[in-house]
Parts: C-alpha cells; sequence; structure tokens
C-alpha cells in the first residue's frame, strides 16, 4: 500500500474495500471502523447506544479490578493480530509481560482476553467464528455480551462453553485472577 492511498482512505477519498494491503501493513497503519480477514478490509458492526453503554459497564468493572490488583491492562477496541486476521475486540486485556514493540501499531499477537458485545447488526455465525478465531489463535478467554438477551457466553475452547445469564456470576478465571461481577450488572 502507497502513503497515497493510506491518505486517501484516511481523507474519506479512497474506500477502504477498494485497497488491497497485507496484515503487517494493516497493523502499522491501523484504518478506523474496519477489521482485517483473509487478506479484506471488513466494515466493523456500527457503534450503536446499548453496545456502546454495554462496552462501558464492562471497562468499568474490569479495569477498576485490574487497576486495584495491578494485573496488567484493559485495552478498547485495539487492533490485534489473530493468527492471519487484524480483529479489534470491544475489550481486552493483556498482561503486561506479553506487551512489546511499538506503542503507535496494533498487536503483533492475541489478547488473553476477548470481549465482544453484539449489535443488532452481527450476523450469530459471524461472532462465533469470530470467536473461534481468537481461540485458536491463543486467546485464552473469550466473552461474548448479548445486550438483548442479556447474557454472557463464555468460551474457554471450541468444547467448553458456558451460557452465563443474569443471576449468574462471570469470573476471570485464571486469566484475569479474581475478577467476578453479576451479569445482570453488566446490562443495567
Amino acid at each position: 500500500m502507497t502513503h497515497q492511498e493510506l491518505h486517501e482512505i484516511t481523507q474519506g477519498i479512497l474506500s477502504p474495500e477498494e485497497v488491497s494491503m497485507t496484515l503487517a501493513e494493516f497493523l502499522e497503519n491501523d484504518i478506523d471502523g474496519y477489521e482485517y480477514v483473509k487478506g479484506e478490509l471488513v466494515p466493523m458492526s456500527p457503534p450503536t447506544r446499548i453496545r456502546s453503554k454495554v462496552s462501558v459497564k464492562v471497562i468499568r468493572y474490569l479495569d477498576r479490578h485490574v487497576e486495584e490488583n495491578q494485573l496488567e491492562e484493559v485495552h478498547v477496541e485495539a487492533t490485534f493480530q489473530v493468527g492471519e486476521r487484524a480483529l479489534k475486540p470491544d475489550v481486552a486485556f493483556m498482561p503486561t509481560s506479553r506487551l512489546n514493540g511499538d506503542e503507535n501499531t496494533g498487536f503483533p499477537i492475541p489478547p488473553d482476553l476477548a470481549i465482544e458485545v453484539v449489535s443488532p447488526t452481527d450476523v450469530q455465525w459471524r461472532v462465533v467464528d469470530k470467536t473461534f478465531t481468537y481461540l485458536n489463535a491463543g486467546t485464552r478467554l473469550v466473552w461474548v455480551l448479548d445486550p438483548r438477551s442479556k447474557t454472557v457466553t463464555v468460551y474457554r475452547s471450541e468444547n467448553d462453553i458456558a451460557l452465563l445469564m443474569r443471576e449468574d456470576t462471570l469470573t476471570g478465571e485464571d486469566v484475569v485472577p479474581g475478577f467476578a461481577c453479576r451479569v445482570s450488572q453488566l446490562f443495567e
């Protein structure tokens, strides 16, 4: 990708879908509102009020716990290399011990915890595909929050999946030690 093409994308002159780029180029030049999947730039789901509201709740509880316990870093819509893709979870947790490199680019590794908040425009199979992509690349835990059903689906592997209802407690398990909150708190 040329600097001219990148400039034209950021200025809205050229559509990102019209440009071909490598994964490395995407990680270096992160294009807002897009993820990189199998050589293509894929638009992210448009932000909605409910998705934003739930994301903020997750960030509030998770970041407070991480900060108080000096457990590393929480990131919002940061770009992570996940296998041959560049994905942007709504919220992510990364141990500082795994962080290195240029802070002005995307992460060259997947997060330990990826959190996705389902949008009204999301397609279920795409959410599951993205979740399994995280797990197959080394993400240890994925939470998928669904504001419509007010549930959290916890993925530890393709065969270890739990659906948590409003009265259940969501925990960070061994990925975010000591973290716990009631599922209902995330949707209030």
